[in-house]
């Protein structure tokens, strides 16, 4: 059995192992030698203020427990007026960006637009993504002042960049086939659009548009932060009065808002896709 075990080894030969990213086994030791000794001269530079840390460990203790008695009751008008507003704040800008990505998608397709409107549709959607949210609400809130407004503008901004980018995409990976059978026939371009494009990126145009609608209303709470309108701004308000209670029933009915809008935008992608 050894034998004929040996002659069938020698005949298939070593199985075959992925050869290592960095083949010098010196050179392997050296890299992860200089990450660790990097890590720990990073980890050395970390300035640590053990009694604040102390003193924040109380204070995580308060909130944490504070969830077991939130308090909905005494800021109450602040509390739904902020909500109202959040709410406000992300269905409006939902519907005017995604109303501004659908035409910036269609010019950002290169299947669809000539070279120039191509560049310019794609060096919209490249500054909407490079500005993050936050950066956007605190200049915002520098030119507008504090309120909704700055807040509306941010996420119609931040919605533009996120939907005409993977609309654009979807676009171009779409079946030629059938929009050049349209084409073909002698439509116009717009009739093109609406019978050859329009009915394959559909579906995934209402999926993207309900999922950024959740991300609008999570993002309309952290913006708040700053003063751009919302409950986060009541939020920052219980956080600096150490109103811990309120707080937490401010968050608890955050996450319940996000988790109806996650199971809710699950349920039409699910339906549509």
């Amino acid at each position: 059995m050894s034998n004929s075990t040996f002659d069938v080894q020698k005949k298939i030969g070593k199985p075959w192992n992925k050869p290592p990213l960095v083949g010098r086994k010196w050179l392997r030791w050296a890299l992860f030698s200089a990450f660790i000794i990097y890590l720990i001269l990073a980890y050395m530079t970390i300035e640590v203020n053990w009694s604040r840390v102390y003193v924040g460990l109380e204070r995580g203790k308060k909130f944490i427990l504070a969830f077991t008695n939130p308090d909905f009751t005494s800021r109450s008008a602040d509390i739904w007026e902020g909500i109202f507003e959040s709410i406000v704040i992300t269905v409006a800008s939902s519907v005017v960006g995604i109303a501004i990505s659908i035409p910036i998608a269609l010019g950002a397709a290169r299947n669809l637009a000539p070279l120039p409107v191509y560049l310019v549709c794609r060096g919209i959607i490249a500054i909407s993504r490079a500005l993050q949210e936050i950066i956007v609400a605190i200049l915002l809130v520098a030119i507008f002042g504090f309120g909704p407004l700055a807040g509306f503008l941010t996420l119609s901004f931040a919605t533009i960049g996120f939907l005409a980018k993977l609309l654009a995409e979807d676009i171009e990976s779409m079946d030629r086939v059938q929009a050049e059978a349209i084409k073909a026939s002698g439509a116009r371009w717009t009739q093109w659009i609406n019978y050859g494009v329009q009915p394959q990126v559909m579906p995934r145009l209402i999926g993207l548009s309900v999922y950024r609608l959740d991300i609008n209303f999570r993002e309309s709470a952290i913006l708040g932060l700053v003063g751009a309108g919302g409950i986060g701004a009541t939020l920052n308000t219980a956080f600096d009065r150490y109103e811990y209670d309120t707080a937490a029933a401010i968050l608890l009915i955050i996450i319940a808002i996000v988790m109806a809008l996650e199971y809710s935008s699950s349920a039409v992608r699910s339906r549509v896709q």
